[in-house]
């Protein structure tokens, strides 16, 4: 057998073809494994590589420092201004007000009510946030996240009376499909809390606002009642059930027509899971009506309490936060003292490497230079 070999179109990456004697037929031409010949595949682009000193290196730790421990003090000072006041109201302690309320179920009747007095030190000057907290609640599970229909709850017909399978096991009820469907809604926050504030003696009711505590874009974008020739959303819901746990249906949940169905705040706020088992959730908004007095004086307030949402069955803790902001959000110290850590350390590298350099740098040098 003869063999036609070519060294120069190996070398390039080709193969001739190959001829057999006795009449074999010659193979083709192999493809080249060798690169194009272009800046990108041939490593040819353009590149910096900075040369580190201790004439750019010292520097850029101090700068670093100088700059995130002054950014870090800040934010941890505005952290601390905020005042947070918080109640947890499970009732696992004996002596707690709710705790002849915790063995409650979803449809207990009637509801269980408790009463917690507590005094607020210092008064809350600026609109004020009322949110609830619960703990050991996961609603970051894959199964749980995928349990809904965003096309239902967009308000289309179709997906109304014809739920998505990822609403199962709660998608259809009494042979009739569920609306709002899914284990999200289903397990929908139904604690109704009412805040007094005590002046001699006297109860007076705070204001507590429950519009504008969902995101703009839920509200008129994601979130939206089925449509229809009637406004009425009893006609609209019709052929449909209320969820498992509920105690009314969906286009009840609100007397007042622009915040009831679908569109409810409530349960928009509900609706957006949260990434880690203990979260809170804004609840009612508490706004200031004028320059001249806090928004919550210091004094003796009570918490009135519908004990509705069972816990206790998984280990989990109710509480509800009343809180201000500021221009950072809500009171989270973590940021300022990550910041603070961060330049402290760049500077301590800085001064610490600035003695290594000041102490071996000329040792270093002279080293360099032949006799």
């Amino acid at each position: 057998m003869a063999v036609n070999y070519n060294a120069k179109e190996e070398a390039d990456g080709h193969t001739s073809g190959v001829g057999v004697a006795g009449g074999g037929a010659a193979g083709g031409a192999g493809k080249s494994r060798k690169p194009d010949n272009t800046a990108f595949k041939q490593q040819r682009l353009p590149a910096w590589q900075p040369i580190l000193t201790a004439g750019t290196v010292l520097p850029a730790f101090f700068i670093i420092g100088l700059i995130f421990i002054p950014i870090g003090i800040g934010i941890f000072v505005t952290s601390n201004n905020i005042r947070e006041y918080e109640i947890d109201y499970t009732g696992t302690d004996s002596s707690s007000p709710c705790n002849k309320c915790l063995n409650v179920s979803w449809n207990s009747t009637p509801p269980c009510t408790c009463t917690i007095n507590f005094t607020l030190d210092q008064p809350f000057e600026t609109n004020v946030f009322m949110y609830y907290g619960l703990s050991n609640f996961y609603q970051n599970h894959r199964r749980y996240v995928k349990s809904r229909d965003d096309s239902q709850l967009n308000g289309d017909n179709s997906s109304l009376l014809n739920p998505s399978k990822e609403c199962e096991p709660y998608r259809t009820s009494e042979n009739k499909p569920i609306a709002p469907c899914g284990a999200i809604a289903n397990s929908m926050f139904n604690d109704t809390l009412e805040l007094f504030h005590i002046d001699n003696e006297t109860r007076i009711p705070i204001t507590l606002n429950k519009k504008g505590i969902a995101w703009w874009t839920d509200k008129n974008v994601k979130f939206r009642n089925p449509f229809g020739t009637t406004n009425n959303l009893t006609a609209l819901f019709q052929g449909t059930t209320k969820p498992v746990n509920w105690p009314k249906p969906v286009y009840m949940l609100d007397s007042e027509q622009d915040n009831n169905g679908f569109i409810n705040e409530d349960f928009i706020v509900w609706m957006r899971t949260a990434a880690l088992p203990t979260f809170r959730k804004l609840y009612r908004l508490i706004e200031r009506k004028n320059n001249l007095q806090p928004t919550l004086q210091a004094g003796k307030y009570s918490l009135d309490i519908t004990y509705n949402y069972p816990v206790y069955s998984f280990d989990g803790r109710k509480r509800m936060i009343l809180s201000t902001i500021s221009w950072m959000g809500g009171k989270n110290p973590f940021l300022g003292i990550a910041y603070i850590t961060v330049g402290s350390i760049c500077f301590f590298l800085g001064v610490v490497l600035l003695v290594i350099h000041h102490k071996y740098g000329n040792r270093n040098n002279s080293a360099d230079i032949p006799n």
